[in-house]
């Protein structure tokens, strides 16, 4: 199939000193605006990313987005960080650590050259407080449950211990860190690279409160600040002249574009204005099989799953006969073959097969009469009396709407039961989520680090990212003991109960897929991306190459 010509993008505005996120603020800024226009533009970043979607936060401890993260990342680092190609952790604040011979405590040493973005030096206390934020009720954060591997992380994230000062971390000197786990955690280290694991300013949030992060100059203690936010428009970055490894951060300004639309994006590609389109839902699904073939889009694996959650709070989702008879008729095949078309397995569980060496159990395969009958059982033979539910998505990518108009058609041809759509732009998708306002809604999880744990405890009781209602005691004991266990074949052997009892009796989700990544870079242009399992793709790694000379 051949690409078609580029649409004429919307056209590409230079970056501007200030973002706005009301009317009000922007009448206060008035004056600054006229005093701005006389100014001349900025000149051209180094390098130019699509990142997908506008963030909804860039606040490390509060963002759940991929896209989000990514940015969020550039400003503010952990303990370690990810290894672009490879996808491991990596000495980030920390500059190296020793683990206790029982796995239970690690002490880190914090670099004697770590500084936010103002030169003032980062200290083991700044890690603390950020901690200790991240896991406070107060603060909401969804991946909270992330700092349930450290002693007392679950009982305060909880409400069961109030005394923040209980999470097992300390700070017995301006540069040393120790961390107190509750079990040993093989991938400890890889989930301290993780976003809520981020050192964040105290005295800009203690100053802003929920507004901290627009604050300027914004104290940063990644590799990046953040020099200007034009909303859906870009972000702009340049290199943390404080950043403890400056000299290796390759760019020196970075725009990120953010936006909805696969064709613009696709366009800005092709004609040159983006140097690296880098969320995979930001190319058209009917071109796919011809960019698959160009050397300039790029494919390979990663840990991603794509599925439905059911809202098991809501009637009839409530019955689970109601859930699986859902689970028994859709065509993961059909989804896969004729809609998404990049080479997405087809998949009946929950975690990527391969995921840490693990091999998920396999899950509720198609069976229409088991599905018809059980929906007879639930008191709606044929779909007679079924209220209609309805299904809401995403609306920036086709692809998501394709996949509920043949998930709702679906239901209907075979157990008569009439689902509506609901498009949602992608604020209102994730609020609607965490407040359970939905009936079923399309999801994905991209893992945080190579290991079953990063999907499967999504889903424990007191999650903060489980967002389906559904509680099972029993999930939660085998998580807990497999978490417990050092011998890898019997921990495997616990996950495998626990994802089984996930897939085939609580079912609060319906897998459909596993992820390939996707994206559109010249490498001869831009250097310092590599496709990894963990889609993990730093900015500091990456620029882009000199043009050669012309003769």
């Amino acid at each position: 199939m051949r690409l078609p010509a580029p649409i004429p993008p919307a056209p590409v505005q230079r970056p501007g000193a200030f973002f706005f996120s009301s009317p009000l603020l922007l009448l206060g800024f008035l004056p600054i605006l006229l005093l701005l226009s006389a100014c001349r533009p900025l000149p051209p970043a180094d390098l130019v990313l699509h990142n997908g979607r506008e963030p909804e936060t860039i606040d490390p401890h509060l963002l759940t987005g991929q896209a989000d993260g990514r940015i969020g990342s550039a400003l503010f680092e952990g303990l370690t960080r990810f290894d672009p190609v490879t996808s491991l952790a990596i000495p980030g604040l920390a500059e190296r650590w020793q683990i206790s011979p029982d796995g239970r405590t690690y002490t880190f040493t914090i670099r004697s050259n770590a500084a936010w973005s103002t030169g003032t030096p980062i200290t083991s206390a700044d890690v603390v407080w950020s901690w200790q934020r991240a896991i406070d009720p107060r603060t909401a954060a969804d991946y909270a449950s992330q700092y349930f591997y450290v002693v007392n992380g679950e009982a305060i994230c909880t409400g069961t211990e109030r005394d923040l000062t209980r999470l097992g971390v300390s700070a017995p000197d301006p540069r040393t860190v120790v961390v107190q786990l509750v079990n040993p955690t093989p991938f400890f280290l890889e989930l301290l690279a993780s976003r809520v694991f981020a050192v964040v300013p105290r005295t800009a949030i203690e100053q802003h409160g929920d507004h901290w992060i627009r604050s300027t100059p914004l104290p940063c203690s990644g590799p990046y600040t953040l020099e200007s936010w034009r909303v859906n428009d870009r972000i702009r970055l340049r290199r943390n002249p404080h950043y403890w490894d400056a000299s290796n951060v390759r760019s020196t300004t970075i725009d990120v574009l953010a936006g909805d639309s696969a064709h613009t994006a696709l366009n800005l590609y092709l004609s040159g204005d983006v140097d690296f389109v880098i969320d995979k839902d930001m190319f058209p699904t009917e071109l796919a099989d011809a960019l698959s073939r160009r050397p300039d889009f790029h494919r390979y694996d990663y840990l991603g799953s794509y599925f439905i959650r059911l809202n098991c709070t809501r009637k009839p989702l409530d019955d689970p006969r109601v859930r699986e008879a859902f689970a028994r008729v859709v065509q993961r095949d059909r989804i896969v073959s004729r809609i998404t078309r990049m080479g997405e397995r087809p998949i009946t569980h929950l975690v990527p097969a391969g995921t840490g060496g693990y091999q998920p159990p396999i899950g509720l395969e198609p069976d229409v009469d088991r599905a018809r009958q059980l929906l007879a059982d639930a008191g709606f033979p044929g779909g007679r009396g079924f209220p209609v539910l309805e299904y809401s998505f995403n609306a920036e990518t086709k692809l998501h709407e394709n996949i509920a108009v043949e998930f709702q058609q679906t239901l209907r041809d075979t157990l008569g039961v009439r689902i509506e759509l609901r498009p949602l732009e992608w604020k209102s998708y994730l609020n609607n989520m965490s407040k359970l306002d939905y009936d079923l809604m399309r999801s994905s999880w991209i893992g945080d680090y190579n290991d079953p744990n990063t999907f499967l405890d999504l889903f424990l009781s007191s999650g903060g990212n489980n967002r389906t209602g559904w509680k099972d005691p029993d999930y939660d004991r085998l998580l807990n003991e497999a978490n417990s266990t050092l011998e890898p074949t019997r921990r495997f052997d616990l996950l495998r109960a626990a994802e089984t009892r996930l897939l085939r009796q609580g079912i609060p989700i319906i897998p459909l897929y596993s992820y390939v990544g996707f994206y559109a870079l010249d490498t001869n242009r831009v250097s310092g991306v590599h496709g990894n399992l963990l889609d993990e793709h730093p900015f500091w790694s990456m620029a882009r190459e000199p043009r050669p000379a012309r003769r």
